[in-house]
């Protein structure tokens, strides 16, 4: 066989092998399609559609929904108003995923810590009861803190019989009770990724700094701290932006009266009637998100040419 024929039999070969590849992943490019493509391409049609008298939408370009989330139109001459209320329900959203992201980072950091500085036959079971409570259902775990956090649950009884307290505590259905919810519900997302990065660290570098005589302070934010750096990010990632539209903390303990975005949405969706808004709505809070997911790929990127 000459040169030439060799070479179109290899060209011949590897255009086969090609439409061998393509043809594996065309069943999960059209899953994708479908179950991602789709009803994002269908929300972002509905934002631009006129709410339908009884629910739906009505086949009529608007910008409506996008100007409602900040503006109030008057029904008598047609006027704008600035109307804060939606924007301040996306900023108490935002507000609550930062504290919980915080708070499950001052909890969860100490914990991963221990865990990686246990002895690797110990560290599965400890692994466990991190990861347990996803065993149950997060409606069941999110009752559940109902029950602790009510003005006659546990944290109650126990400071009122330990004199500590006279009155209940009104914890329930406020923004405390909601901030408390996300830090248990997410606390997990922000230890696993901790405990990857912290299992991976050299410890004899703790070990040197205590020996140049560096406080635990210093060996914390100049050791421990930036070599735990990738973790940290992706722990904040994994917990900021679920927290970001989460819906059934805040709509249990927070009584329906302290909304966040998932729950806003969802209203729109439901007895407001609103398509066009719950979409547009949706839209906003996947621009956030999209935004997080730069800042986190950019501050990654500086971290892999830091190390490259």
């Amino acid at each position: 066989m000459s040169g030439a024929q060799l070479s179109a039999a290899h060209a011949e070969a590897g255009r086969r092998a090609r439409n061998a590849r393509l043809g594996l992943l065309g069943p999960a490019v059209l899953i994708i399609l479908l179950i991602s493509i789709l009803p994002l391409g269908i929300t972002v049609v509905y934002s631009f559609l006129t709410p339908g008298t009884y629910g739906g939408v009505t086949w009529e370009f608007s910008t409506a929904a996008y100007v409602q989330f900040l503006f109030e139109e008057d029904i008598f001459d047609g006027t704008l108003a600035f109307n804060p209320a939606y924007l301040q329900i996306f900023l108490r959203s935002i507000g609550l995923a930062f504290g919980a992201m915080i708070g499950t980072l001052i909890l969860g950091f100490p914990t991963a810590y221990f865990i990686a500085t246990k002895p690797r036959q110990q560290r599965t079971f400890w692994l466990f009861l991190i990861t347990l409570p996803f065993w149950t259902n997060i409606l069941i775990r999110t009752y559940a803190m109902l029950l602790i956090i009510r003005d006659e649950g546990f944290i109650n009884l126990t400071l009122m019989n330990l004199r500590i307290i006279n009155h209940p505590l009104s914890i329930l259905y406020t923004d405390t009770a909601v901030f408390i919810g996300l830090i248990y519900t997410y606390l997990p997302f922000m230890v696993l990724p901790l405990y990857a990065s912290l299992e991976k660290l050299d410890f004899r570098l703790v070990e040197a700094g205590y020996d140049l005589y560096a406080s635990r302070w210093k060996v914390l934010s100049h050791v421990i701290a930036p070599l735990a750096k990738p973790g940290i990010i992706a722990g904040c990632v994994l917990v900021f932006i679920p927290g970001l539209g989460a819906y059934i903390t805040p709509e249990l303990l927070g009584g329906g009266k302290k909304l966040m975005i998932g729950n806003m949405i969802a209203i729109q969706f439901g007895s407001s009637r609103n398509w066009p808004f719950g979409s547009a709505a949706a839209l906003i809070l996947m621009a956030l998100v999209v935004i997080v997911l730069l800042v986190y790929a950019r501050a990654a990127g500086r971290e892999a040419k830091a190390h490259g």
